[in-house]
């Protein structure tokens, strides 16, 4: 099992690669939990789109480098950087994902980053 849900949430890292919203969010359960730590959680399908759309609608290119993945029952983590391009811009975040899978589908996504990295990249 732990090898499925390495794979679904490898998958839907490279999902990204594709700036396809839907496809995205196909990964993802119903009513999944999403926290990108250190923003304020959201929940559902509609809460995690009006997040994820801008970036994507935004980038000429988005991608998750996985360095390294391990699981453990349900749960699958992953260290990687997330790589955007944006106009001009290109954003490059380390981020430590942990991922929780129910039914085929990630009910539970929360990415670890250092907000201030972030920011400075956007600015």
């Amino acid at each position: 099992m732990s090898a499925e849900n390495e794979k679904l949430v490898t998958d839907f890292c490279t999902s990204w690669s594709r700036l396809n919203t839907d496809e995205v969010l196909s990964y993802l359960a119903e009513d999944c939990f999403y926290h990108n730590i250190p923003m304020e959680p959201m929940v559902g399908h509609a809460a995690v789109r009006r997040f994820v759309e801008p970036f994507l609608k935004n980038a000429t290119s988005a991608t998750f480098d996985i360095k390294h993945t391990t699981s453990a029952g349900n749960v699958v983590m992953n260290e990687r950087v997330d790589t955007f391009v944006m106009g001009p811009k290109t954003i490059s975040l380390p981020v430590a994902g942990v991922f929780e899978i129910r039914n085929g589908k990630i009910a539970a996504w929360r990415d670890y980053f250092d907000l201030d990295t972030f920011q400075k990249q956007m600015g």
